[in-house]
């Protein structure tokens, strides 16, 4: 049973709307073994191993529900048991996850299975998946398990290490208490988050209206501030300036002057560290020079400047101030065990530590106690040690403050905090300037004044830790992290930047291009995805491919982005799903043959399936292809608010019917000037532009980019652009090569024009020879083509049958990168295809690298020609269209006017023909003719 791929989706995939993970499973021989067939041992023990299994519900939808399946008739399928072993190990170690799902990859049963799960981090989650194997494969039944080849248990497996270094593993990786309950306030509001990196720094809401956390520590937080609440000795004098009540204090660098500021204060004291928190290095209630001298060697070991100040009799209490409020009140007992008149101290202890609450450091509401210098120290001054036996009920103090860290525990004291002492701690946080701050108050007892019981501040925390309130030791549990998250975002606030998710077959980018200009023009910042890279606010900022869920993410964190408008590609989808939960504008522009036999995608289908994804978690609206039937089925899989069509023919009645019922749509529609593009909505009929205004049209000729146009129109209408900021960016919108590289790109300073498109598949071939067809043409067509090697034979096949007919001259080539496949096998096939749709073989040429190929095709045209190039490596061939300069003598014929005008060499002095100049320019060689013939 082997693991042999892997996919972890971020967002919305095919499998579900949130990060899961898939992995393919092959089971081998095991295939014919399901569970109950490996018997009774196996089950059981899987349970023993694993007994919060029993508690899953499984197809049944109630505890021991995936217990029947396990036992019933032949059982359930190796798989779909690791579904739940990978759920139920991330469980035990802390986070709670439920969704999973198995699948056959094949009707048949070949041993291959689809395995999702739910997951929150990763690396947790796959080690999950990992760790489940081993142990599947080590309750195998070894009478069954030698009887199989591929079987192999691992003989030193031991299932107690294994998990528990998978907890410890998976605890090391979690947010820390605090931060996790602000991601999950966060997420209680739909604020969306993003981990930054591998501790507690958080993204939240998205580009302009993100706000960032580290721990407790806000985006907020005065940097003054925190250095102040770090300086004990400058927090007590400014408490103490404004009349709060604090201890007498003293900040010390050497013993001898520990011991004068002790003795100057008055006994008892307490020594600690200048800057250190979590407690470290604090003694308390010292009333001798000798235990101040242990004291202040314990404190230098955390801070070069050591704190001596009065000892206040009292209990420790955390009074918790989020944006000057009061929210929550702790009273922290130090770490202590309870005697029962029988066991020794260390046992104590142990029996504590059994406490499932307790584990190492922040890993969990508790930690577990320890015997270690202080807690010898304390229990040597009551006359104690590791081995003693206290009385029944007799509590013995193993730690001198009561941070959780240390072991202490916390009582809520929230609702009978004095009001005196309340307010005194809203002061002080104030004073101190901290948004969020922890006031360690002493007390002999909250509920009263600090005027009558002489209670004093001891310290300012910033970042402090939200773990003792949000689940106390004992009393209420207090939303701590609430109010942080309401301070950053106050109600009616924006966290979401709005998100044009673009995809389909073809046009995706053109189309992304033009709305990202749309409202470009519209003043807005706009972040980016294209196939060439990320771009913010016009600028690229990443170069590559950038269409999956990192390049999303990229512009979600660019703190300047107003508005993502990203294309989203079929392969970032199938690989790691949308890098965020959802989208305003979900777009699908049509379902056409490309990709297929990749990925596990053989069919339109299928591929129409991947591609909804956005639509199905579009919330404002989703645009449309009305004339794809395969995106009309999408509109049955959407929750949006509004559903936009977009259609070229004004006839089509199921859009006719959408309009009528108040439904918005883009319909193409006839003028006596041409094509208008119209837009519905509600009762509003609003003319929006004639085509050929629209500079990307080429005058109405490209009728792809008519169709493109009207999706960009759909879809910035719907992100709230208005109309005159549509019709502006529509007409300020060309196909050059810095708007839309490789997409219809004209050049025309040759004596010939040539047109650059990045097509690699029969449909968007198929556009841009029909847009060559459109066009007036003296001279001859020619087509530079090719196709990509990882296509089907068929759709390779496919795009040579598209160009048959079209032109004059066919030069076929390959990409840079075969793909796997043998090199000058494409051209050969594409030349096969020309010649069974009728091409001459004298109209065929092979040159099989792409620069010779362009190279030829720029050679041989001539005045007037029209030459297509199909490219792949789209900036060297621009760059070799526009710097084409003839390299050596050529024939060239101009058949308009009467004879054939033949040319010499350009550089000679005289040229033996009827034109009256012979012109030699940057743009390369015209004759100037003047006859009565000339045209």
């Amino acid at each position: 049973m082997r693991i042999l791929d892997r996919n972890v989706y971020v967002g919305p995939n095919v499998w579900a709307n949130f990060p899961v993970i898939r992995v393919t499973l092959d089971l081998g021989s095991l295939e014919e073994w399901p569970s109950a067939k490996l018997g009774a041992p196996f089950v059981d023990g899987l349970l023993e191993a694993l007994p919060g299994l029993q508690e899953h519900g499984c197809s049944y939808r109630e505890p021991g529900g995936f217990e029947r399946r396990l036992r019933e008739d032949d059982g359930t399928w190796l798989g779909h048991v690791l579904e739940h072993v990978a759920l139920e190990l991330q469980c035990i170690a802390g986070t709670e996850v439920t969704f999973g799902r198995t699948r056959s990859q094949s009707e048949e049963g070949n041993g291959l299975y689809d395995v999702v799960f739910q997951y929150v981090d990763e690396s947790v989650g796959l080690e999950a998946a990992h760790l489940g194997v081993k142990l599947l494969h080590s309750l195998i039944p070894s009478d069954i398990a030698d009887g199989l080849d591929d079987v192999r248990p691992d003989a030193d497996f031991d299932w107690d290490e294994e998990r528990d270094t998978f907890i410890r593993f998976a605890q090391r990786r979690a947010l820390g208490p605090s931060t996790a309950s602000l991601v999950q306030a966060a997420a209680q509001r739909d604020i969306p988050w993003l981990r930054l990196n591998d501790y507690s720094l958080i993204q939240f809401g998205h580009g302009r209206y993100q706000k960032r956390i580290q721990a407790t520590i806000t985006g907020e937080t005065r940097h003054i501030a925190v250095e102040l609440a770090s300086d004990k000795e400058e927090t007590n004098r400014i408490l103490g300036d404004i009349g709060l009540p604090v201890p007498r204090q003293r900040l010390v660098y050497r013993e001898r002057d520990a011991v004068r500021a002790a003795e100057a204060i008055g006994f008892p004291v307490v020594v600690k560290p200048l800057n250190a928190n979590h407690g470290r290095g604090v003694s308390i209630d010292l009333d001798d020079t000798e235990s101040v001298k242990v004291a202040f060697e314990h404190a230098r070991q955390h801070s070069r400047g050591v704190i001596v100040e009065s000892f206040i009799r009292g209990l420790d209490h955390r009074l918790l101030v989020v944006n000057g409020k009061l929210i929550a009140a702790s009273k922290r007992v130090p770490g202590h065990v309870v005697g029962d008149g029988e066991h020794t101290i260390e046992q104590l202890v142990d029996l504590v530590n059994l406490d499932p609450r307790r584990g190492v450091g922040h890993e969990k509401v508790l930690t577990r106690l320890e015997i270690d210098h202080q807690a010898r120290r304390l229990l040597s001054d009551a006359g104690y040690d590791a081995n003693s036996v206290p009385a029944e009920d007799e509590v013995v103090y193993l730690r001198s403050t009561g941070n959780l860290s240390t072991g202490g525990t916390a009582v809520d004291v929230t609702d009978v905090i004095h009001p005196d002492n309340r307010a005194m701690a809203t002061r002080a946080a104030q004073a101190i300037g901290l948004d969020v701050a922890g006031i360690d108050f002493l007390t002999t007892d909250i509920t009263k004044s600090y005027s009558e019981t002489g209670g004093a501040i001891c310290e300012v925390n910033a970042a402090p830790g939200f773990r003792m309130h949000v689940a106390p030791s004992e009393g209420k549990p207090r939303d701590a992290a609430g109010p942080v998250i309401d301070m950053l975002f106050p109600d009616g606030s924006p966290s979401r930047i709005p998100i044009a998710s673009i995809t389909g077959t073809n046009g995706k980018t053109t189309v992304t291009r033009m709305v990202a200009h749309v409202l470009k023009m519209a003043g807005r910042t706009v972040g980016m995805t294209t196939t060439d890279g990320v771009y913010v606010d016009g600028q690229l900022t990443v170069k590559g491919d950038m269409t999956g869920p990192v390049a999303s993410r990229i512009a979600l964190r660019d703190p300047a982005v107003e508005v993502g408008v990203f294309e989203t590609a079929r392969g970032g989808m199938i690989r790691a799903g949308m890098g965020y939960s959802r989208c305003n504008v979900g777009v699908v522009l049509n379902v056409q043959s490309d990709h297929l036999g990749l990925r596990g995608i053989d069919t339109l289908d299928e591929l129409a399936r991947i591609k909804r994804i956005p639509i199905e978690v579009a919330t404002d609206c989703a645009v449309l292809n009305a004339d794809d039937r395969r995106c009309l089925e999408m509109a049955g899989h959407t929750e949006a608010a509004h559903i936009c069509y977009v259609t070229m023919n004004p006839k089509h009645e199921l859009v006719r019917q959408h309009i009528r019922s108040g439904g918005r749509a883009v319909v193409l529609e006839e003028g006596i000037n041409g094509h208008m593009i119209t837009l519905y909505d509600g009762v509003h009929h609003l003319p929006l532009l004639w085509t050929h205004l629209i500079p990307a049209t080429l005058e109405g000729r490209a009728m792809h980019n008519v169709q493109n146009a009207m999706f960009a129109a759909a879809t910035a209408y719907s992100m709230g652009a208005t109309l005159d900021e549509v019709r502006h960016g529509l007409r300020t919108f060309d196909t050059s090569f810095f708007q839309v590289p490789g997409r219809m790109n004209v050049f025309d300073e040759h004596p010939f024009k040539v047109i650059l498109d990045y097509g690699h598949n029969p449909a968007a071939v198929q556009a841009m020879v029909q847009l060559v067809d459109n066009f007036d043409v003296h001279g001859r067509k020619s087509v530079v083509l090719s196709a990509p090697g990882d296509r089907r034979d068929e759709d390779i096949r496919d795009i040579a049958r598209a160009c048959v007919g079209h032109f004059d001259r066919y030069i076929c080539r390959e990409d840079d990168s075969p793909r796997g496949r043998e090199r000058g096998s494409i051209a050969a096939m594409l030349e096969e295809e020309l010649l069974a749709g009728g091409v001459a073989q004298d109209a065929i040429e092979i040159v099989v690298d792409e620069q010779e190929a362009m190279q030829r095709g720029l050679e041989t045209a001539q005045p007037d020609d029209l030459l297509l190039l199909f490219v792949d490596n789209i900036t060297r061939s621009w760059k070799q269209v526009i710097h084409f300069r003839p390299d050596s003598p050529r024939e060239t014929t101009d058949q308009r006017a009467t004879g054939t005008f033949v040319l010499a060499d350009p550089d000679a002095d005289s040229v033996v023909t009827s034109a009256d100049q012979f012109i030699q320019d940057e743009r390369g060689v015209r004759l100037v003719i003047d006859t009565e013939d000339s045209d």
